[in-house]
């Protein structure tokens, strides 16, 4: 009797293990490293690019599959544009944005209807479940960078009225508002938003319940054109809702006896708000290496205006990229906006 009662209890005990064993599994299968994280979903995360009626550039975001040919990204990025593309990230295919899909102005949300692209959806997690402290993965497009992926955690959880947002340490910069803010199993649980407040550069993510939710109100695609703005927004408290749209461009020499590589740009503004404290950093391209400089702009350049800031380099840089006495570089220039502030 002894014996069959100590075979029973060590099934029992056997029983016991295997089901705390099974009830843990989940999770430890479902963890992923950094690195799975970022190789999943960056067949999933878009580069868009908006423009006006005459094919300009006016802003450039991120986005995301969350389902068959259609991607999730903030409404500023898309605000005033007539139309748009979107690239997935290591892909150069360009495809046009048919329409919206489904639009919260309030929070800062869009769904967009992308013509014949063919990407995995990111799963949806539910943003109740985040906790301060969280390790967080953001993926983005920070000044056009394509498939920029960078580690934080949740630094506070805020409460805006009767809404919340996530604050991360993640960095955002103009480029990165509507990725998404990926948890350690590699689901949405926020979407990136760039914001300004105060002149600090803070970052946020809309939680994913919020996208939920959107989703589940998703119709046919209506032009970009009818998209409304929020008269009251979840960002409203928390500054300008807008970071993209301001670019470097027209530079040219300022030519002295001493060929000192002194230099003016054109910093545009093309938000609707006033700009202060921008900081540009422009790369001269040429067969030996890739010569650098960051300019400073500490004035206000005012809504849809421009201003030309002067700087310098060595002259080394002039000679290695212009023909003598050219106004203007042979060679290729780039400009990516580092910061700017709101100006109050």
């Amino acid at each position: 009797m002894a014996k069959n009662h100590c075979n029973f209890m060590v099934k029992v005990l056997a029983l016991v293990v295997s089901t705390i064993f099974l009830e843990l599994l989940p999770s430890t299968v479902l963890a992923q490293t950094a690195q799975e994280i970022a190789r999943k979903a960056f067949g999933s995360t878009v580069l868009l690019v908006m423009e006006d009626a005459n094919g300009q550039s006016l802003s450039l975001g991120s986005g995301f599959f969350v389902r068959d040919g259609e991607v999730a990204s903030n409404l500023h990025v898309v605000e005033g544009a007539a139309r748009g593309y979107a690239k997935i990230i290591g892909q150069k295919t360009k495809y046009d944005i048919e329409g919206i899909t489904a639009v919260d102005p309030e929070r800062d949300l869009v769904v967009l209807k992308i013509s014949g692209a063919r990407a995995g959806a990111l799963a949806i997690g539910s943003s109740e479940s985040v906790q301060v402290g969280e390790t967080i993965y953001a993926i983005g497009n920070p000044q056009g960078l394509k498939g920029t992926f960078s580690q934080g955690i949740v630094s506070s959880i805020r409460e805006v009225g009767t809404d919340k947002l996530l604050q991360i340490t993640a960095p955002i910069s103009p480029g990165s508002s509507g990725g998404p803010v990926l948890n350690g199993k590699g689901e949405v649980i926020g979407v990136s938003v760039a914001t300004f407040s105060g002149g600090q550069n803070l970052n946020f993510a809309i939680p994913s319940n919020y996208l939920k939710t959107l989703l589940g109100k998703a119709a046919p695609a209506k032009p970009l054109a009818q998209v409304k703005t929020a008269k009251a927004s979840i960002l409203a408290d928390l500054g300008g809702r807008s970071s993209e749209g301001v670019v470097g461009s027209q530079l040219t020499w300022e030519y002295t006896m001493l060929q000192t590589g002194q230099y003016a740009i054109s910093l545009r503004n093309q938000l609707r708000e006033n700009l202060k404290n921008v900081y540009c950093l422009v790369i001269f391209y040429d067969a030996q290496g890739t010569p650098i400089d960051v300019v400073r702009y500490q004035g206000v350049i005012p809504a849809g205006l421009a201003k030309r800031v002067t700087s310098s380099v060595d002259g080394s840089v002039q000679r290695l990229t212009t023909p003598q006495w050219s106004m203007s570089p042979r060679t290729k220039v780039e400009f990516r906006i580092l910061d700017f502030q709101i100006a109050n």
